[in-house]
């Protein structure tokens, strides 16, 4: 299942479920209001205060069972020891919601239930499950779904500032840590991801002064992906240029449709097409003016299946500190048959991961 790019949890208005979720909440700690004092507790003292962008949560006690609601957040808690009774589906109908690269974390642990994508937040099967703790970090939760979450457990979002769909994996890693009680453990796993970014940037200096762009196929229109989304934000930290015209396009959104009429927009130096459904590919190639940009002239285009099943899928959005890793070793021999601009140059082959 894929999301689409513009998608949006809708509210939930009736007064059934409201008063449901009153009687069923259990373990308190809702919303507490906006502070700029520090967080209390250090590293696996609770309680911890969490702010974001609606304000605080305090967490009194170690959470043991996390929902997670984000899209990707069941991997930074995977990553601190932590293993969700609850995912969220995204796409990729994997066991659990879960990736090969979070699932060899389980270490035993029976897979998180999964509950399944819809526009509507689904508060009883949330509240059955008894959290202690429900993280929408990579989502787009409305203040009145958080409202109704935080009468079941205590429930935390981005932080202020930072778009619906769009926190970066490391600020993702970051709050998580801070919830969980593992600040430090979450900054030792933050540098070691930043440390090999840095270490692929240093070794790729041609990278510096090349385009490149992230792009979908929704609703059979080209979709681009601006700087301000994870895929787009990889290739600049990598030192790749995503244009300005994107992320002006795109505006308070994590990326934009474009028109056939501007092929111009997406003529990059490497184009990276996420697929999320069987035969999009031809698609892309047959759209119109497709065959006048250097994608599809020079053979600057990748197209990566979003579940084929390496470690090219996190390209697809499940760019988080247990992706990540694996993804740096197979993506710069992708990007550099990109960029030399010999359509016989193909990429090595990847391996399966599951």
């Amino acid at each position: 299942m894929s999301r689409s790019p513009g998608r949006r949890r809708t509210l939930c208005g009736a007064l059934a479920v409201v008063a449901a979720l009153l009687v069923a909440g259990c373990g308190g700690g809702g919303a507490a209001p906006a502070s700029n004092a520090p967080a209390a507790g250090g590293d696996g003292a609770f309680p911890v205060t969490v702010q974001h962008k609606y304000g605080s949560t305090t967490i009194p006690a170690k959470p043991v069972r996390v929902v997670t609601l984000g899209y990707t957040d069941q991997d930074a808690v995977l990553a601190l020891g932590t293993v969700p009774v609850a995912t969220s589906e995204w796409y990729g109908d994997k066991p659990g919601a879960l990736y090969p690269w979070a699932a060899s974390k389980l270490n035993g642990a029976p897979l998180p239930s999964v509950i399944p994508s819809s526009d509507a937040v689904q508060f009883e099967k949330i509240a059955a499950l008894a959290p202690d703790l429900i993280l929408s970090l990579y989502g787009g939760l409305e203040q009145a779904d958080y409202d109704k979450l935080s009468a079941i457990a205590p429930t935390i979002v981005q932080p202020a500032g930072v778009q619906n769909y769009s926190i970066p994996w490391d600020t993702q890693t970051e709050v998580v840590g801070r919830a969980l009680g593992k600040q430090a453990e979450a900054a030792t796993l933050i540098k070691g991801v930043r440390d090999k970014i840095a270490q692929v940037k240093a070794a790729h200096p041609q990278y510096a002064g090349r385009t490149a762009l992230t792009a979908g196929w929704f609703s059979d229109k080209w979709y681009a992906y601006s700087s301000k989304d994870q895929r787009g934000r990889l290739l600049v930290d990598l030192g790749l240029t995503v244009s300005p015209e994107i992320d002006k396009l795109s505006g308070d959104d994590f990326g934009a449709y474009l028109s056939f009429e501007r092929p111009d927009l997406i003529d990059t130096d490497a184009l990276i097409w996420v697929m999320f459904e069987p035969g999009q590919e031809a698609k892309i190639k047959a759209s119109p003016s497709y065959a006048t940009t250097k994608a599809a002239t020079q053979g600057r285009a990748l197209y990566v299946d979003s579940v084929g099943g390496t470690d090219l899928d996190a390209m697809g959005g499940f760019i988080t500190v247990l992706s990540l890793p694996a993804l740096l070793d197979v993506l710069p021999p992708q990007l550099d048959a990109l960029l030399d601009g010999d359509p016989n140059t193909n990429g090595p082959a990847l391996p399966k991961t599951g």
